[in-house]
């Protein structure tokens, strides 16, 4: 198991699910928000896009 620091890049920010999971992450150094579903075995990640398909972003300066 790896230990948790400060210095982790990516923080979960939302999580939902025992068996079949889904995790929102937020990139503390650009901002960009990725979500990652779970089930069994398999998974996948993949950026968040808005209605336009931009990825959202969330604002770092303030956050982190």
């Amino acid at each position: 198991m790896f230990k948790k620091s400060s210095e982790d890049r990516f923080e979960v920010i939302y999580e939902q699910g025992v068996l079949n999971r889904c995790k929102i992450l937020v990139d503390k150094k650009t901002g960009v928000n990725y979500l990652f579903s779970n089930e069994g075995n398999g998974g996948g990640l993949t950026v968040l896009v808005d209605r336009e398909g931009k990825p959202i972003v969330s604002n770092v300066e303030t956050q982190y």
